[in-house]
């Protein structure tokens, strides 16, 4: 295999524009679903969680009062993208009884990686304290991310809460699901389409990768990559596995014909929900597939029932504890 700075190779590897030549079509069909679903829904949109560029955030509320509440932390190689382009995730989990919560926040090059993860540490923030305000409960959160989405994911699961603001719990996410995710960024410094808009460089690497950091001591971590994407992607998703454990990283899936975007499956359609979160699906006695479960799929997430019993689960005990040193530069706010 070429050595991963290898300019040329890296390019091959990391622009899944290029890789799907359909990927277009995805764009444009998340865009129209995701029209229909914020005018067939209440949704409470463009909500401040913060003063500076890109913090708004769009809430989904489900029927049920105290309903969990899912986080989708959206893509698009930290540059590119919006909340409003993934509205379309909403109906299906509000059938399927979470709140929604999309959040926005600034791109590159205007403001940097780092600037992003600290933005979304507040946006969770902002779901702790306000959940209660549209019907959920702001101690069962999850976080889902995809690309970038699931690099930031995994971030929140590294961040010591406590150093955020002292009314936060220091386990407010029972978990994260990251699909495609990244988690080594040097690659990325060398890849001719990004970095000039990245603008990493070797100490930012080291603050941003959550293959540098120290397992979590709380919470899970599901990651799943599709077995069509390259091979950059299958070691990205492997390397977390393999640096933070099968105890931190319970779920690792490759998923086979799939792969950096969506199927084109049609979109999941609402459903009636299973009431009982805590079953394996494939065990439930109630047979009615959730539509949650419907996106899940077409998101190629591979244990829907690991989902919803650690999404919907009361998170118990410490989160993090106390911060483990490490021999990699830290910044504030990460483990």
């Amino acid at each position: 295999m070429r050595q991963r700075s290898d300019p040329a190779w890296l390019e091959t590897q990391y622009n899944n524009r290029v890789r799907v030549p359909g990927y277009a079509q995805h764009f444009e069909r998340w865009a129209a679903a995701s029209r229909l679903a914020r005018t067939a829904s209440p949704a409470h949109l463009d909500i401040a969680y913060g003063a500076g560029a890109g913090e708004t955030l769009d809430v989904f509320p489900a029927a049920m009062p105290g309903a969990p509440v899912l986080i989708f932390i959206h893509g698009g190689y930290w540059r590119s993208l919006d909340k409003a382009d993934f509205s379309f995730i909403a109906p299906a989990f509000n059938a399927a009884g979470a709140t929604v919560v999309v959040p926005n926040y600034a791109l590159c090059p205007a403001v940097g990686i780092e600037h992003i993860a600290l933005q979304m540490t507040q946006a969770v923030a902002w779901v702790c304290r306000h959940a209660a305000d549209h019907g959920a409960d702001g101690s069962r959160l999850g976080v889902v991310g995809h690309s970038a989405g699931g690099h930031l994911a995994t971030m929140l699961l590294s961040c010591r809460w406590k150093d955020v603001a002292d009314d936060l719990q220091a386990q407010p996410l029972a978990g994260a699901l990251s699909i495609s995710g990244l988690y080594d960024l040097e690659p990325l410094r060398h890849v001719p389409s990004l970095k000039a808009d990245l603008q990493l460089t070797p100490a930012a690497v080291k603050r941003l990768s959550p293959a540098f950091f120290p397992r979590p001591k709380g919470g899970k971590l599901f990651t799943t990559v599709g077995l069509d994407e390259s091979d950059e992607f299958l070691r990205q998703n492997s390397l977390i596995r393999d640096v933070w454990g099968p105890t931190a990283v319970p779920g690792c899936e490759t998923l086979p014909g799939v792969d950096h975007f969506p199927s084109s499956k049609v979109l999941p359609k609402p459903a009636p929900a299973c009431t009982n979160w805590r079953c394996a699906s494939s065990a439930c006695d109630d047979a009615r597939k959730p539509a949650a479960i419907e996106f899940i799929d077409l998101m190629y997430w591979p244990a829907p029932d690991l989902a919803l019993r650690f999404w919907f689960g009361r998170a118990r005990g410490g989160f993090f504890g106390r911060p483990t040193d490490h021999q990699h530069t830290r910044s504030t706010l990460w483990a």
